[in-house]
């Protein structure tokens, strides 16, 4: 179909074709790698035509031939078998290059490096045309913890995740949290017998370690999670907490208390350090709101926002305003204009994502909303939440907890260093 219909030449003239491209490279001495564009498909429709064309790249010379399932609907039992049949035809090494339409583009990958593949083709997380190519993130470790075959340097694997979210983060793209290795969430554990067990035994939910991809444990904090969760968590950030003591009540009843009114803290992270922080006298305020103003206004059939906002650092005073292309964008700007001339860190703290959900429809436009701020310093991320009737109150919320996360990191990275000089 596609000789008669895109390339508009006959069977014959496609094969000469074919061998006469493959073999001109091969004199110009370069590698030649014969990327068969729609093969599945049409080894489906046309099985003795197909392999003639895979013929024609073999014999001018190919050095290797990339099987493509370029429409990505080949199952992965069909492709096994035309793989068998493709290497009782030619002797010149394969490759694989599939597409994710039917979600197999990984299993596909994997598949036909089962049946001999040398080569697979795709895209750091899977990335791509539709619904994308087959997701290198998740093959090259599969290929190596779970097959033992070595397609990258071993000691690359560990850079895996930081590839990936460096790509996501280029490509102007949000990292799809439930990513396999590699995903925010692919070592996050919520009930509250699941974290008691991996304390005991890390195995017992997960299948590999998260390290050896880059990636961390997470422990979520939530109305589904028990007392383990909490305790693990504040131990994470260098807090032990005993279960009798007040401290450890306070975060208990205060998080129940804060889950009442509608706060979440699995995506909110930097929310839930602040909390424990606080609680046991761990948590300073880097500045004070004196107070702010929002102006949204509509000129010429287009939409202004602009912030005014007034700070104190410790005695000195800020006023700034700044523009932004909505409110919360608008303050946003404001406060950082504002306070970067204390934290020059801060130039570096942008928004990464800003979610908004309803917590009681039946109330309205006058309903509580949940504001979830996602930040990122280009290497870091971390969440925080708000809650309040006025959104612009909630996103400030959220906003003031993301600012003091990061300032409080830069503090305790500072005490670090400076307890090793001495």
């Amino acid at each position: 179909m596609h000789v008669r219909d895109a390339l508009r030449v006959t069977p014959k003239e496609n094969l000469e074709m074919i061998a006469d491209s493959v073999a001109y490279l091969k004199q110009q001495g370069r590698e030649v790698i014969y990327d068969a564009e729609h093969f599945f498909d049409g080894y489906k429709s046309n099985p003795q035509y197909a392999l003639k064309t895979l013929e024609a790249a073999s014999e001018a010379g190919a050095d290797i031939i990339a099987l493509c399932d370029t429409n990505g609907g080949t199952m992965p039992h069909e492709l096994a078998e035309i793989i068998k049949k493709v290497k009782q035809t030619i002797s010149t090494p394969l490759g694989i290059h599939v597409h994710n339409d039917s979600g197999v583009a990984v299993a596909n990958s994997i598949i036909a490096v089962e049946h001999g593949a040398v080569q697979v083709q795709g895209t750091i997380n899977g990335f791509g045309e539709r619904c994308g190519n087959a997701d290198l993130s998740v093959i090259i470790p599969n290929l190596m913890l779970k097959y033992g075959i070595s397609c990258i340097p071993k000691e690359n694997l560990k850079l895996l995740t930081e590839v990936s979210r460096f790509v996501a983060e280029t490509a102007n793209m949000n990292p799809f949290d439930k990513q396999p290795y590699v995903g925010y969430s692919a070592f996050a554990h919520k009930a509250g017998i699941h974290v008691s067990a991996i304390q005991r035994n890390p195995e017992t939910y997960e299948h590999i370690k998260p390290e050896s991809v880059g990636n961390t444990r997470r422990v979520l904090v939530s109305d589904q999670a028990g007392k383990s969760n909490v305790f693990f968590k504040a131990a994470e950030l260098g807090i032990e907490l005993d279960k009798s003591t007040p401290e450890a009540k306070e975060i208990l009843n205060r998080i129940k208390e804060l889950e009442h009114l509608g706060y979440e803290f699995e995506a909110a992270d930097g929310t839930f350090e602040l909390l424990v922080k606080k609680a046991v006298g761990k948590h300073r305020s880097f500045f004070q709101l004196e107070g702010f103003r929002v102006i949204v206004e509509k000129r010429n059939n287009k939409l202004f926002s602009e912030a005014t906002i007034k700070v104190r650092v410790d005695d000195k005073f800020e006023h700034t305003a700044a523009e932004g292309d909505g409110p919360v964008n608008a303050l946003d700007n404001a406060l950082r204009k504002a306070l970067v001339k204390f934290y020059p860190q801060l130039r570096k703290v942008r928004l990464a994502d800003y979610k908004v959900r309803v917590l009681d429809a039946k109330s309205g436009t006058g309903a509580k909303v949940r504001v979830l701020i996602e930040s990122t310093d280009g290497k870091n991320e971390w969440g925080t939440v708000g809650i309040s009737e006025n959104i612009l109150e909630a996103s400030w919320q959220a906003l003031v907890d993301s600012i003091e996360y990061r300032l409080l990191k830069d503090e305790e990275i500072k005490e670090r260093k400076n307890g090793r000089k001495r």
